[in-house]
């Protein structure tokens, strides 16, 4: 139960972090800026091309070298949310590309600014194209923080791995915390076929509308 919690909070945060950082590599690339386009596009790479086991120990035994130190939470998180956030760039930047220029250039004729044009315009329709693919994203990340474990995050496989060398049942433990994961995934499979629906539906209704 320790580690089916650590998991949930590591995971939430995580996600925050990731997808708020996500959202600005997104717009950054879609930058008329080369270099800063670049930048981001080469973050991107480096971390999508890498495995997170590599980036999580890099983050908690190799920084250190340098001085920089972080707690095995600290480490945990960071390299989580900056990993997450490689993959989430693409997700929003897909999404909101998925959104025809034309409407964009028919919010500006109406005389909104290029902010209003995306918070009233682009950023509703890409949002529900977004939703889809960034559900499974928190599925696998959900799963995904078991790699934690490596630095000592106790988290659901850090607490099983414990309670195996103190209890001795391998099998039992371990089919324990795949029924965890099996809940945890379950329960956030079913919030996100609402979460669907319902932007579904608003898209719906305001197409209807129009």
């Amino acid at each position: 139960m320790e580690g089916a919690l650590t998991t949930l909070w590591l995971t939430v945060a995580s996600l925050v972090c990731g997808l708020a950082l996500g959202i600005g590599l997104a717009l950054i690339r879609l930058s008329s800026n080369r270099a800063v386009a670049g930048a981001a596009a080469t973050y991107c790479w480096l971390f999508r091309g890498t495995p997170l086991l590599v980036q999580l120990l890099i983050i908690y035994t190799g920084l250190p070298l340098f001085g920089l130190r972080f707690t095995v939470t600290q480490a945990a998180l960071l390299g989580l949310a900056l990993n997450e956030a490689a993959y989430l760039s693409e997700i929003v930047r897909s999404g909101i590309m998925a959104v025809g220029r034309g409407q964009k250039e028919a919010g500006l004729a109406l005389g909104l600014s290029p902010v209003q044009v995306f918070r009233t315009v682009t950023w509703p329709q890409a949002l529900r194209i977004i939703i889809p693919p960034l559900g499974n994203s928190v599925n696998g990340l959900l799963k995904t923080t078991s790699v934690a474990s490596v630095i000592s995050m106790e988290e659901l496989l850090r607490r099983t791995q414990i309670l195996i060398q103190e209890r001795f049942m391998v099998l039992e433990l371990f089919i324990a915390a795949a029924i965890w994961y099996l809940v945890m995934t379950t329960v956030w499979d079913l919030v996100q076929r609402r979460l669907e629906a319902r932007y579904g539906r608003a898209y719906v209704q305001d197409m209807g509308r129009r």
